[in-house]
């Protein structure tokens, strides 16, 4: 406990603190030594004796208490005086240093003594006693200087770690005054290593992680072996300089070179180096490891119609999915855009199949996820290639399992595709048909072919569905199967959509000319539907050419009603408002309901083909799409007829319109317009009004 200085000093609430005695008055003042007592507080003096006075130049104790002290403090000395205020307020302690004051502008250099003292009212205080220095050596006393306010944390330590002197900027980041040069390491060994050093080189440097009254803080240490000026004793003299942003920005420069900002994942930067090192330690292990490169369906149509922070939101989701499936020992990585890469390690006989986290996930996102507040269908396409059957390098394995992935995208029903050899054949084959595709969209290479859609009654062609054939200068005629999902894929689809839109309204025209007014239908892809520019495409080709929308049906497919597709229910309540038909092509195959359809501006349905089977067993499934289509107040075109016995029964049960062999296969336009000025019963010249209803 510090000592009380009984019935010494009185303090009320003013600056008027009066002494007890005279007699202690006279032989204080008496005393060659200055003494005083300084509030920590009010920062001024409370009491003085006259060596006091003369060391502050104050002509009366008044004069001196009126004196604010903190007006030309600095910050270093203003610190300090906090430190003796905590220091005497824990333990009984003394110090002693060279000061330098400055009453009235000039330099007094003392050799002060201070502790703390109890005031009356209970607070503390510092009772300072001051001698006049001698050895005024202008080093000396600038070096004293500087230890006072450099930011530089000096501190003198005896051989067993004890602290014998610590600056105002070590006192104030130490944990505790008494704290060793141990304790304020957060990793112990550091401290012990660093010991050692000094011990055998004499002078030693590390940064490292400490504890401060601040918390934990990053300090650059620099150890010299040297003497304790008092007792020659050895000591070690420590300075730290507190690096803690230049470490923590090293570090965080060092995290954005190896991971991906957006999503926490590594990046491909030091990809390559970690997985050939988790191969090599696997191999030692005797391990087996699945090579996984995943890629979002559609994200290109998230991020141009919903906006980058949804994208980046269905990155970061993906991510922590793939982050909560992997192992310790795995690897999840953003490779870029929507590429994510996994390097699944299997262990020693191990029951897992290869391809097994690539089903997990496929499982994972088999239910709708939310996207912008809004469910959403996220699908993933999955190539992989497991090590070492399909690959014995990191290249090998990543060329595979991009062969893989590509395949995947390519086949929509199976997503998780494992590396085959005959994948190289069939991507040569895929990149030589997107050059051949872009050259086909310059050279206007496609062509259209019509397949006649009938009366189940009177067999009279009633509208045609236009199918887009590629005339290739070598391989001939070429189906859509062969090049619509390259086209899909590469983006191509757009420019191909725009020339299939634009010759059907032309083809429509050509037809009124010839007095053969009737409907064609288009199809139309989803990513045609993403595209901000389609709507305003199909208005101006109708608008150039003079032609009624209403004569135009779009045919979608069933995953657009899903909601998966962005943009796509204002495309086509726009289309609609425009006057084009809306008709749903191959229904029953995806996973409409009433609901959807009610909800969007469907006025027709195709059944598909897959279902006049179920004609010879019935025609429940029929009957019941029908039915369905009644409620809606939509058109039906049953695809795929292909015998007179399923025309007879959609006739018989209400579906008035077909279309398939049986009646025509697709045809060339020409054929199509001689088809139409040479059916029975229909005079070339009497202009067809569509009837779009059932």
């Amino acid at each position: 406990m510090i000592a009380e200085p009984a019935q010494s000093l009185q303090l009320s609430g003013s600056p008027d603190h009066i002494v007890d005695s005279d007699l202690k008055l006279f032989v204080l003042d008496q005393l060659e030594s200055a003494v005083w007592i300084f509030d920590f507080e009010q920062k001024r003096i409370l009491w003085a004796n006259q060596a006091a006075l003369n060391v502050y130049d104050a002509q009366s104790l008044d004069d001196l208490r009126s004196r604010d002290l903190a007006a030309d403090m600095s910050h270093s000395v203003e610190l300090r005086l906090k430190q003796y205020q905590q220091d005497f307020s824990q333990s009984n302690v003394r110090f002693s240093e060279i000061w330098t004051l400055y009453p009235k502008g000039k330099a007094r250099v003392l050799q002060m003594t201070m502790s703390g003292v109890r005031l009356t009212d209970g607070r503390l205080a510092l009772l300072c006693e001051g001698r006049e220095h001698h050895e005024q050596q202008p080093e000396t006393l600038r070096s004293a200087e500087a230890l006072l306010h450099t930011t530089v944390m000096i501190s003198l330590f005896s051989l067993d770690g004890n602290p014998l002197y610590r600056n105002t900027a070590s006192r104030s980041a130490c944990i505790g005054l008494e704290a060793s040069f141990g304790d304020q390491f957060v990793n112990p060994k550091e401290a012990k290593e660093l010991w050692d050093s000094v011990a055998e080189e004499r002078s030693t440097r590390r940064v490292a992680q400490v504890r401060t009254n601040s918390g934990h803080r990053w300090h650059e240490l620099t150890l010299r072996s040297c003497h304790d000026p008092v007792s020659g004793q050895p000591a070690y003299l420590v300075s730290e300089i507190d690096v803690t942003e230049l470490h923590e920005t090293k570090e965080r420069a060092q995290y954005l070179a190896s991971h991906d900002p957006l999503t926490g994942l590594s990046n491909r930067t030091f990809l390559t180096d970690k997985l050939n090192r988790m191969l090599e330690t696997g191999e030692a292990q005797g391990r087996t490891a699945s090579l996984y490169l995943i890629d979002l369906d559609e994200f290109k149509l998230v991020n141009d119609n919903l906006g980058h922070s949804a994208g980046d939101e269905l990155l970061q989701l993906v991510a922590n999915k793939l982050r909560r499936l992997v192992g310790p020992d795995d690897i999840a990585a953003r490779l870029g855009g929507d590429e994510f890469l996994i390097c699944h390690m299997l262990s020693p006989n191990s029951a897992e199949s290869p391809e097994w986290l690539g089903q997990a996930l496929q499982t994972a996102f088999s239910s709708q996820q939310i996207i912008d507040g809004k469910p959403r269908h996220v699908s993933l396409s999955i190539g992989f290639a497991h090590y070492p059957e399909d690959g014995a390098t990191i290249g090998d394995l990543m060329r595979n399992a991009d062969l893989a992935l590509y395949q995947a995208k390519t086949e929509p029903n199976t997503k998780c595709v494992r590396f085959q050899e005959d994948m190289r054949r069939v991507r040569d084959e895929q990149q030589v048909i997107t050059q051949d595709l872009k050259r086909a969209v310059r050279e206007d290479e496609f062509v259209l072919y019509f397949q006649p859609i009938a009366c189940t009654r009177t067999e009279r062609i009633v509208s045609a569905e236009a199918l887009i054939r590629w005339q290739h200068p070598t391989k001939g005629l070429m189906m859509p199967d062969e090049f619509i999902p390259v086209a899909e894929d590469t983006g191509l689809i757009k420019d191909i959509g725009n020339w299939v839109g634009r010759e059907v309204i032309n083809t429509h025209c050509e037809l009124a000319e010839l007095s053969l007014d009737l409907p064609l239908a288009m199809n139309v892809s989803p990513r045609q539907l993403s595209d901000p520019m389609f709507v305003a495409h199909m208005q101006s080709l109708v608008d150039q050419c003079q032609c009624d929308a209403s004569s135009i049906a779009l045919e979608i497919t069933e995953n657009v009603l899903l909601g998966e597709i962005p943009n796509a229910l204002g495309s086509l309540r726009a289309l609609k408002a425009g006057g084009y038909r809306v008709v749903i092509d191959d229904f029953g195959t995806g996973y409409s309901n009433l609901a959807y359809l009610h909800n969007y501006p469907v006025d027709g349905i195709k059944i598909d083909r897959m279902f006049m089977e179920d004609i010879g067993s019935g025609g429940e499934i029929v009957k019941l799409i029908l039915s369905l289509a009644k409620a809606l107040g939509a058109s039906v075109v049953a695809e795929g007829v292909e015998t007179v016995q399923q025309r007879n029964w959609l006739s018989a049960h209400g579906c008035h319109w077909h279309q398939g062999y049986l009646y025509s296969k697709p045809v060339p336009k020409q054929t199509f317009v001689d088809m139409l000025k040479n059916q029975p019963g229909a005079p070339a010249q009497k202009r067809h009004v569509p009837d779009w209803s059932i």
